[in-house]
């Protein structure tokens, strides 16, 4: 009976069974980053309105109207990259969006008052801030 010498090392189907469990785990690792932080950037745009919401109480307690400009609210800034647009204002009501430059196809909305509904969309609910 003839000894083969033993080897030491990893054969190819070990390497390969190896890289393919290593590549499957960075799949779900960045799939679960990406997911994590597009909440975040959803939570930066609600935080914005809610702020917005509070800044344009404020304007309309001193001015008896709401602000029609992002720019009339002094105290009012925005996280980073988000955008904040009215889109409607008048003294009994207004509406807002919100987008990020990060995400293309996600937007948050509120109206309150008798703004109508449709320029706060998402939003369906006065007062309530709406993502999709």
């Amino acid at each position: 009976m003839v000894m083969m010498p033993r080897r030491d090392g990893f054969t190819l189907i070990e390497l390969l069974v190896v890289i393919v469990v290593i590549s499957v785990l960075a799949t779900i690792g960045l799939n679960r980053f990406w997911s994590v932080k597009d909440r975040s950037l959803v939570s930066a745009m609600q935080t914005d309105l809610r702020n917005l919401a509070s800044e344009q109480e404020n304007y309309f307690t001193r001015n008896y109207t709401y602000a029609s400009a992002v720019s009339a609210l002094p105290d009012y800034r925005s996280s980073g990259g988000v955008v904040v647009t009215l889109t409607y204002t008048a003294q009994d009501g207004w509406a807002a969006n919100t987008t990020h430059v990060s995400l293309v196809s996600r937007q948050c909305g509120i109206f309150t008052g008798n703004a109508p509904a449709a320029a706060g969309a998402p939003a369906t609910a006065n007062g309530v801030i709406h993502c999709n």
